[in-house]
């Protein structure tokens, strides 16, 4: 698969301990996204932050949060990440999702050895 050039990234702020069926939500977002063949993604675990219930989620030690915000993040073409959004809707009661449009630069795998 080659993606360069234009792109939308598809940015999913969730709580880490938001689960869905019992397991991490992140997990079935980025296991969805894999299933629609979309060209990568990533979960970033933040360290501090607050969203729409204005509770702060924190690494201090003093106020350690074992809910730290995580985001979920997905670049590829506009019509496949486009296609994907309306997923959202099933999986995240609480949350963010943003898009941006983005340019790849480079896009690569590691070459296999065989």
């Amino acid at each position: 698969m080659t993606l360069v050039g234009r792109a939308l990234r598809l940015s999913i702020f969730v709580d880490e301990d938001d689960t869905w069926h019992h397991k991490p939500l992140y997990h079935e977002i980025v296991r969805r996204a894999h299933d629609a063949g979309l060209a990568g993604a990533t979960v970033l675990r933040g360290i501090e932050g607050f969203g729409a219930s204005s509770r702060i989620h924190t690494t201090r030690l003093l106020s350690l949060s074992e809910d730290l915000p995580v985001v979920v993040v997905i670049v590829d073409t506009e019509d496949k990440v486009r296609a994907f959004v309306p997923q959202l809707d099933e999986l995240v009661s609480e949350g963010m999702a943003i898009l941006d449009e983005v340019e790849v630069v480079r896009y690569a795998a590691r070459e296999s050895i065989e």
